[in-house]
């Protein structure tokens, strides 16, 4: 039998990604810059949330945004509408951004004097929650029509996100949806997880949200 070796590329992979993110952390850190990684899956309510936080927060705090997606400009151009700083960037078919594409992105960002930067991640529960991009703190947006069961099938997401955002809040006499369970089921993923339940549309919940924020990018 021929001999062969095994190589761990995962291991290397994840290594090098973060020791990049690590870099990006500390590079932020310097120039007073809190890097906030939003991710849920498609229509959660993402672009929305994060225009109305924009709006709520004009001639408070610089912000920036980096919309990724793997075609097309439509978040960004929703975003630009808001005056804020935007740029989008396109993944090459990949269902997330690591790292490097992180990086890549803060470098083309004007981002000097920018309090806080957006990272509005690819819409999916699975592969976003792989990789440290490099920010000081990570969301995840849940959406009432999604469903309170979404915890229980994604963990991963659950465990390593700081903030939970359950949105669309004005939805929720329609549909069937368990706050408790949800709240619950997330809180024994991570313990330390935060939870906004919120609608962007109406304003419920967002200033609780803005309150965190405001804190976060303070103490970063």
């Amino acid at each position: 039998m021929n001999e062969f070796r095994t190589i761990e590329l995962k291991k290397g992979i994840y290594e090098k990604n973060n020791e990049v993110a690590q870099k990006t952390r500390e590079k932020l850190t310097k120039q007073n810059t809190m890097l906030l990684n939003v991710m849920s899956s498609p229509g959660s309510g993402k672009t929305t949330f994060i225009v109305e936080t924009i709006k709520a927060l004009r001639g408070e705090m610089n912000i920036a945004v980096m919309e990724a997606d793997v075609d097309s400009a439509v978040d960004a151009e929703v975003v630009a509408e808001t005056g804020a700083q935007v740029i989008q960037l396109h993944t090459g078919g990949m269902c997330h951004l690591d790292a490097d594409m992180t990086w890549q992105g803060i470098e083309s960002l004007d981002a000097q004097n920018v309090d806080l930067i957006i990272l509005e991640n690819i819409g999916n529960l699975i592969c976003t929650a792989g990789y440290d991009t490099g920010a000081h703190k990570s969301m995840t947006i849940l959406s009432v029509p999604e469903g309170d069961d979404k915890p229980l099938k994604y963990p991963k997401m659950y465990q390593i996100t700081d903030v939970l955002v359950i949105s669309k809040m004005d939805t929720l006499p329609v549909f069937d949806f368990d706050m408790e369970a949800c709240v619950s089921q997330a809180k024994k993923l991570n313990p330390n997880i935060e939870i906004f339940p919120v609608s962007a549309k109406t304003g419920e919940g967002m200033e609780e949200w803005l309150s965190w924020l405001r804190q976060s990018v303070t103490n970063k």
